[in-house]
């Protein structure tokens, strides 16, 4: 066994002479172990937050969408129908027409966009779970909406209220003199379901037929606001994105899931790294300690090394002592922290003991990658910890 090694082992797990020392030792491996566990289980919260999350835009988002470069429509032209029907790796596609409207029943309100849908829009989406009351909109019947959850409370609006149709609205184009008697388009809807989700996306979308949306905005049969498509599985959405935007040109663009979403996912990459630092620091903050248990021990074990010193040891392989105290010390405060950490998690992810809301269990994941990052952060601040502790000592130290 290497010497040094050998004597930082009996050093850590003897009793030192002063019993402060021990004190301060304990200390130490504590403040690594809770620093640890709070790195470990901060991280596998944010893991779990993003995953939860992401499942979110996965049900209130296509796999790929294309839409205009300039303005807010194009035209679907028969050369981007070709090519679409080309592609092998769609599974569903469906055109859409989208805008800002102005909802009012009875005497209520509210701001919120228009969704004009195919009818293959419920394979894009996942439907079935989206919905909480009612049924997806059918082109059989016109002039029928689907709502969020969000809309529905605001406006006091249920399904099929017959009693009177929630109006669209938006304003008509034009300049010059407005007529306020004549300055909205609108069409009368009936509610036929409504659906849930994130709550912007609960308090966005009103989904309507295709052609009714057109009708509303006077827009052509051919004239959309996008076209979305759902994948098949195993199909990479970044190469697909790329070789449908070289065959599309440049005058449309089109965009994944998540460059849909680049916002969301600065921000929350952003959180996580800006968490990840913090806590880091209160681990380097909690190394203070391992540094004064290490500098102590150097202390308390003087005459022992300079009889080592005499005995021909080097003053690097006496620094390598206490470096390996200090590092030896730092892995087994992690050791427990990572266990302790792990089964919080597991028992987190089992038994759903912290609440956000009496349904929804604070979301956690446990990750291969952010325990190999606990274990390289520790590892590393230790090293280093110990590397500072173990410098002061010199040949002048040692025989004073």
């Amino acid at each position: 066994m290497n010497f040094s090694l050998y004597i930082a082992k009996r050093y850590l797990f003897s009793k030192a002479s002063t019993n402060a020392i021990n004190i301060i030792t304990a200390i130490a491996a504590f403040g690594v172990i809770v620093g640890t566990l709070a790195l470990f289980v901060v991280l596998s919260g944010f893991s779990g937050l993003k995953t939860f999350s992401d499942s979110l835009l996965d049900a209130s988002d296509p796999d790929i969408k294309i839409s205009s470069v300039q303005g807010k429509t194009f035209e679907y032209s028969p050369k981007l129908h070709a090519i679409l029907q080309q592609e092998t790796d769609i599974k569903a596609t469906s055109k859409v027409v989208e805008e800002r409207v102005f909802l009012k029943y009875k005497d209520k309100s509210h701001i919120a966009q228009i969704k004009g849908v195919e009818q293959s829009y419920s394979q894009i989406l996942p439907v079935d779970s989206l919905l909480t009351v009612g049924t997806w909109i059918d082109e059989k019947y016109m002039n029928t909406a689907v709502i969020g959850y969000g809309i529905s409370y605001k406006l006091s609006l249920g399904v099929f209220n017959f009693g009177e149709p929630l109006q669209i609205l938006v304003p008509k184009p034009g300049k010059g003199f407005i007529n306020a008697n004549n300055a909205f388009r609108s069409i009368a809807t009936q509610i036929v379901g409504v659906y849930t989700g994130s709550e912007d996306f609960q308090n966005k979308y009103v989904f309507t037929e295709l052609s009714s949306a057109q009708e509303l905005l006077g827009y052509e049969e051919n004239r959309v606001s996008g076209i979305e498509f759902v994948l098949k599985k195993g199909v990479d959405l970044d190469s697909f994105q790329e070789k449908l935007q070289k065959a599309v040109g440049n005058d449309l663009k089109v965009q994944t899931r998540a460059q849909l979403n680049t916002l969301y996912y600065k921000v929350i990459n952003t959180e996580n790294f800006i968490s990840y630092l913090i806590f880091t620091l209160i681990v380097a903050i909690a190394l203070f300690n391992v540094i004064g248990s290490v500098i102590m021990m150097i202390i308390d074990k003087r005459k022992n090394l300079k009889t080592l010193y005499n005995l021909g040891s080097s003053i690097d392989e006496i620094k390598k002592i206490f470096v390996f105290q200090g590092f030896l010390l730092t892995l087994i405060g992690m050791a427990i922290g990572l266990v302790l950490g792990i089964v919080l998690v597991l028992v987190q992810q089992r038994f759903e003991l912290l609440m956000i809301t009496q349904n929804l269990a604070y979301p956690v994941e446990f990750r291969v990658t952010n325990l190999l990052l606990v274990i390289a952060t520790i590892s590393v601040l230790g090293y280093l910890a110990a590397k500072l502790a173990s410098s002061r000592i010199s040949v002048k130290f040692i025989e004073k």
